[in-house]
């Protein structure tokens, strides 16, 4: 894929940058994969808003993508490339041999017409899914299982990719996007390759509205709220925090504060931590 900008005729053409979409070989979904999916804008389910600036946004029909690869040891040819808007990365609809169509994550280098299979004897090519005991080191891989058979949980966004870096007893270290290393289970699935898009971490929304379309409404610093409202809030004119440093609307620490809980059993499969130097873990 590549890049396009817009002449600067107006403010919001001037910043703004697309995706070219030249992948794309297909511009509506197949029905038989769609569903309606209610967007809870940031709502539990009392109504009561649990994530801010959540709401609006284009109207959309779920993909039912296949993070599972479940149909082992049967071929299947990549039909199309689509667009999904619920995912920043592209899904390839598949047909298998006994004619059932699936969505999968498009990996980076597969076209129409590529043949795909998953399975423990599965050849060592992209788009192939295999046990990471299968997968040789060095390897990039994506769609990745956190515990067998529950399906792809990790590396999937748009560009990603995990790498094998060690295999001991029953379970293969991998280095995450995120620089953690973490063991997962040797019988876990992954995918060879990275997820394709990989241009789309450069797009510029460019303007406000792009942004809208997304769902995302306007975030309002704390400083210019009122002191019920923000820690930051309340003064005259610009005033400063009057705290020893930046704090969340509840009041806890903005940069550094850890938040992740003390006692998790997924502790012991974590070899090295992702470098947290500012925000919240």
């Amino acid at each position: 894929m590549g890049i396009r900008s817009y002449r600067p005729l107006t403010p919001g053409t001037r910043q703004a940058t697309v995706s070219d979409f030249s992948e794309i070989t297909k511009s509506k979904p197949e029905k038989s994969l769609t569903k309606y999916h209610h967007r809870p804008k940031g709502r539990n389910n009392r109504g009561v808003i649990t994530c801010r600036h959540r709401g609006g946004g284009h109207k959309r029909l779920y993909r039912i993508i296949d993070f599972h690869r479940d149909k082992r040891d049967m071929g299947a040819e990549i039909v199309a490339i689509e667009y999904d808007p619920n995912r920043n990365a592209r899904i390839a609809l598949v047909v298998y041999e006994d004619g059932e169509k699936r969505y999968i994550l498009a990996p980076a280098g597969v076209k129409v017409g590529t043949q795909i299979i998953a399975g423990d004897s599965a050849p060592y090519e992209i788009g192939n899914a295999m046990p990471l005991s299968r997968v040789p080191l060095g390897t990039e891989v994506h769609n990745v299982e956190l515990r067998p058979g529950r399906g792809g949980q990790m590396v999937r966004a748009a560009g990603g990719s995990a790498q094998v870096v060690a295999k001991e007893g029953n379970y293969v270290t991998l280095r995450l996007p995120s620089k953690e290393m973490r063991m997962v289970r040797k019988e876990c699935y992954a995918t060879i390759g990275r997820v394709g898009n990989i241009e789309d971490r450069n797009v510029t929304l460019g303007k406000a509205g792009r942004t809208r379309h997304r769902g995302r409404r306007p975030e309002v610093r704390g400083s210019v709220m009122n002191p019920v409202d923000h820690p930051h809030g309340g003064g005259e004119g610009r005033a400063p925090i009057g705290r020893p440093g930046p704090l969340t609307p509840w009041g806890k620490p903005a940069l550094g504060y850890k938040t992740r809980k003390s006692k998790l059993r997924s502790d012991a499969l974590i070899v090295r931590r992702r470098n947290v130097s500012k925000g919240r873990e």
